[in-house]
């Protein structure tokens, strides 16, 4: 295992790291206060639940941000130069998570009266069409659904465009639900309901580990730059400070979203919160998205009567937001200053409104349909994450039109 996870062999020695600057107090300060008083406010209104799901969004934040662990420049890296550490990363995320939430899904344990429940994506031209859209809308936008999350909350200002284009794309599906809604479609199919719980974790393994093997022998071949690597504090400091090698990170992001499925039932997820928060908008304006077919379904119309701070993804959401903020602030490398041109603007905003539609087509992002589908044995899972690496590869072809380098194989780093 040792051998397959750790560094395949690069064109370079990956530069060294520099120190990590000084914790910035005040902003540390700032965001830890709003962050207690928010985990008080949920506990006291909506009970022990919601504020655990806040407290686990917090530490998935921290952990997004000192591992610096993204889907984006991961498949990026892979299509553009064959550097796969990335990659393998995420094999180690899916693997453990799927140990984690396969024991849990067996035995039906869950906390605060909750049954855990699998990430059973139906199978169609839904998901075709929105996991290739999301693939493509992460190379323009410049991240994932939890990348945008993390960044947003360590202050890189550009990725707030994403965000926005994000929240814009899902409003525009739920506004034309109609015209997708009875798309071709097959049921889902989970693979212990073939295999029984251990046949599903060991045909899950078995793969990731193909998956390991293949982007080794891959990065051989093609023999790219190193990635970069972030400044980081040293020794015992490194913990709360960073940065953490992506496979630490991989770790500790599998238990926290298996934390999110031991305590509400459902598997960690992030994009169905956009939607939410858009029509919330909405209705602040005098607009009443509640009249429109996706919201009066049963279930969502439950979740757009109800609060945002007793909506699960959203509680998730806010905590990435913060916990990466705290993480920053940390590292001592917050800053909400960053220039950006009128290109990348556009590219961030059109990339955000694929993102939003495509999560919404497939019913999740490479959170809650490409990591939550694997871990709980679901079928679809795989077929996300091979069509979107498809839309990564034409996302790549669009990206300089747009002014966005994508990484060559004589650069010093990918």
């Amino acid at each position: 295992m040792t051998t397959l996870l750790g560094p395949a062999p690069t064109c370079a020695l990956p530069p060294p790291q520099e120190q990590a600057p000084p914790v910035q107090r005040g902003p540390l300060a700032g965001v830890a206060l709003v962050s207690a008083l928010l985990l008080v406010v949920v506990g006291t209104q909506h009970g022990a639940k919601f504020a655990v799901l806040l407290a686990l969004g917090l530490g998935l934040g921290i952990a997004l941000f000192h591992a610096r662990f993204g889907f984006t420049s991961g498949w990026r890296q892979l299509v553009a130069v064959g550097n796969g550490a990335g990659v393998r990363a995420h094999a180690l995320l899916l693997g453990t998570a799927a140990t984690l939430c396969m024991i849990l899904l067996a035995s039906g344990t869950g906390l605060f009266g909750s049954t855990p429940q699998p990430a059973a994506g139906s199978i169609g031209v839904a998901l075709l069409l929105g996991s290739f859209l999301f693939g493509l809308g992460m190379q323009l936008g410049g991240a994932c659904a939890s990348g945008t999350l993390f960044a947003v909350g360590s202050g890189q200002s550009s990725v707030l465009v994403t965000l926005v284009g994000f929240i814009v794309g899902s409003v525009l599906y739920t506004w034309q639900f109609d015209l997708v809604d009875d798309l071709p479609t097959w049921d889902p199919v989970l693979l212990q309901d073939h295999l029984g719980y251990g046949g599903a974790w060991a045909v899950t393994i078995v793969a990731l580990l193909a998956i390991v093997a293949g982007s080794r022998a891959y990065q051989a071949r093609r023999n790219p730059p190193p990635t970069g690597r972030p400044p980081t504090a040293q020794g015992i400091a490194r913990v709360w400070r960073g940065s953490w090698p992506m496979l630490v990170g991989a770790v500790v992001l599998a238990v926290l979203a298996a934390g999110v499925l031991l305590v509400s039932g459902g598997i960690w997820g992030v994009t169905s919160a956009f939607a939410l928060w858009g029509a919330k908008l909405l209705q602040l304006v005098g607009l009443h998205p509640e009249g429109w077919a996706f919201w009066q379904q049963p279930v969502m119309s439950d979740q757009l009567a109800g609060s945002v701070l007793a909506d699960k993804n959203s509680l998730t959401n806010i905590g990435i937001i913060l916990g990466a903020a705290v993480a920053a602030t940390l590292a001592g490398v917050w800053s909400f200053r960053h220039r950006f041109n009128g290109k990348e603007v556009a590219a961030a905003f059109i990339g955000g409104i694929l993102l939003g539609i495509g999560a919404r087509l497939a019913s999740g992002c490479n959170i809650g349909a490409y990591l939550g589908g694997i871990s709980t044995g679901s079928l679809s899972g795989w077929i996300w994450g091979l069509v979107a690496l498809a839309g990564t590869w034409v996302g790549l072809k669009l990206r300089p039109l747009f002014g966005l380098a994508v990484p060559r194989s004589d650069d010093s780093v990918c």
